[in-house]
């Protein structure tokens, strides 16, 4: 007769894998509040994106993460976070505006393709970097410059 942990299909509580992570459980963590802020941290270039054209991305993350940076460590950290990101991509977007304009136009063979897909994984980014906000988990950008501490 076998018994149950004689079963390949049952394991004993010690070897168990991990469980995968996740968001904190309730209590834990951020308040729904700084959450919430932070959602509107990342999500606030996209805002500033429409309204300036391109180059102000770093203006609504730099705002929301002034204002409440001292009471809520959540948002400072998403808030510095989407702010670093967003200047980085805004100095990418100089310098290949740049480059397009000393080569009279002949650099925008490289420079389009390349503002092009930098332009999709900033939207595809900000988009995750705001859910993971929204579930209270410190996203980090990838390829980003760490030029606010």
């Amino acid at each position: 007769m076998s018994t149950p942990s004689d079963s390949p299909d049952m394991l004993p509580p010690n070897d168990l894998p991990p469980p995968p992570p996740s968001a904190p459980p309730p209590g834990v963590g951020p308040t729904q509040e700084e959450r919430q802020w932070a959602m509107f941290a990342h999500l606030s270039s996209l805002l500033g994106a429409l309204v300036t054209g391109g180059f102000g991305v770093f203006i609504g993350p730099l705002v929301i993460w002034l204002i409440k940076k001292e009471t809520m460590p959540f948002v400072d950290d998403q808030g510095k976070e989407a702010l670093n990101f967003n200047i980085t991509l805004a100095i990418l977007g100089v310098a290949l505006l740049i480059l397009t304009v000393i080569t009279f136009g002949i650099g925008a063979l490289l420079t389009l393709p390349v503002a092009l897909a930098a332009a999709v994984a900033w939207l595809v980014l900000t988009v995750i970097a705001s859910i993971k906000a929204s579930e209270g988990v410190n996203y980090r950008y990838p390829l980003s410059l760490r030029l606010i501490k």
